[in-house]
């Protein structure tokens, strides 16, 4: 090497090293954060879009495991969009107390949303969906314990969106009207039940709704051509052309005004169906009376007949339920995104403890004006099947 060479790269690294000092700090590289032990982030439930009224959503969970060797505290749940890290979704204090849960944890953990050491959490999220959102991550925040404690910043829980939409299917009952009864935030509602069996947890009714007759509203009193029977023996429809894939018939209706004793877990759907959809989907079909009018291997048409409305299983009250999912199981399957048409708004209850309580509905404006709808129902609509 040239005496010539050798000078002039001491003078280059002499003025890199000016030029180093001279930067502020923001430009130059900064502190990586300290190291601490804390929690796990899993989407274990990848989201497809879901058109409920004038929204498209993406409804999954985030699960947080502590690995920590002490409680942290749940203080803040971002949601980012995964390509420009802006944030979608902000929860804190109240709005994040309800989207969170501790399971099997005792109520004043719940309360103050204490995670402890190696307990889970589960962030039950409904964000809006976009076109080009199509990736998500997550920003959470933890305090240890201890006044004077820095709180914890972990980011991750990273997810693609899903493609496509959710399969647009038809109308699982006739005419009506017909309460589509649901709460995301109920505490013991589809939403928040999670099966562990067969080594996984899963939520098979994370889109379930339970169909039953609506009574009359506050206006007018529409009267109901089911109210009489309270839906029992209703037709029940097939969805979707498609394949019976399972069914259970046989269990007796419990006699009515009975008390009725405690179903165990493989026995709560009662007589069901069912149905392959296509896609990987199927679509179950619960609490029906017994006497199916399908059987597996079964080749199915739309609006066919397949059952009729009852309440075999846990059920109190005859009604449908209907949810997608991923496998033919009942319990272990993920409960997929599904739409439905050629059904008509006419109003809504308050709450799902409103209808419970034989409360009427509120109408809608003009609701004999409304079109027929395609998308997922609003918690506790009161609709009619065309």
């Amino acid at each position: 090497m040239s005496i010539r060479f050798t000078a002039a790269c001491a003078a280059a690294l002499v003025l890199l090293s000016f030029a180093a000092a001279d930067r502020p700090l923001h430009a130059r590289e900064r502190p990586a954060a300290p190291v601490r032990q804390a929690v796990d982030l899993q989407v274990p439930h990848v989201p497809t879009a879901l058109r409920t009224g004038d929204e498209r959503r993406l409804v999954y969970e985030l699960h947080l495991t502590n690995f920590a060797a002490q409680p942290l505290t749940l203080a803040r749940v971002q949601v980012l969009d995964g390509d420009t890290h802006s944030v979608v979704l902000d929860l804190a204090d109240a709005p994040l107390h309800a989207a969170a849960a501790l399971p099997g944890a005792p109520e004043a953990e719940q309360r103050a949303r204490s995670i402890a050491e190696g307990r889970r959490a589960i962030v039950y999220l409904s964000v809006p969906a976009t076109d080009t959102r199509q990736r998500l991550l997550h920003r959470i925040e933890l305090s240890p314990p201890g006044a004077s404690a820095a709180p914890i910043e972990v980011v991750g829980g990273a997810v693609r969106v899903a493609p496509g939409a959710a399969p647009v299917l038809g109308a699982p009952l006739r005419g009506g009207p017909w309460a589509a009864l649901y709460d995301p935030g109920m505490e013991r509602g589809h939403r928040r039940v999670i099966y562990a069996v067969d080594g996984r947890a899963r939520i098979p009714g994370r889109h379930a709704v339970d169909w039953m007759v609506a009574g009359p509203s506050g206006r007018h009193g529409a009267r109901n051509p089911w109210a009489e029977s309270d839906g029992f023996g209703a037709d029940v429809l097939a969805v979707s052309d498609g394949v019976v894939a399972a069914t259970r018939d046989g269990v007796p209706e419990p006699e009515k005004g009975a008390v009725r004793a405690p179903v165990a877990l493989a026995d709560a759907p009662g007589n069901y169906v069912a149905l392959d959809i296509g896609g990987g989907r199927y679509a179950f079909y619960e609490h029906l009376a017994p006497g199916l009018a399908v059987r597996p291997g079964q080749r199915v048409r739309r609006g066919q007949v397949i059952a009729r409305v009852g309440s075999t299983g846990s059920a109190s009250r005859p009604h449908l339920h209907l949810h997608v999912s991923d496998a033919s199981a009942p319990l272990a399957a993920e409960g997929q995104p599904f739409e439905l048409a050629g059904w008509r708004a006419l109003g809504a209850y308050r709450s799902i403890d409103a209808f419970d309580r034989g409360e009427s509905w509120v109408e809608s404006a003009a609701p004999e004006t409304q079109p027929a709808d395609a998308g997922f129902p609003t918690p506790n609509a009161v609709v009619v099947f065309d």
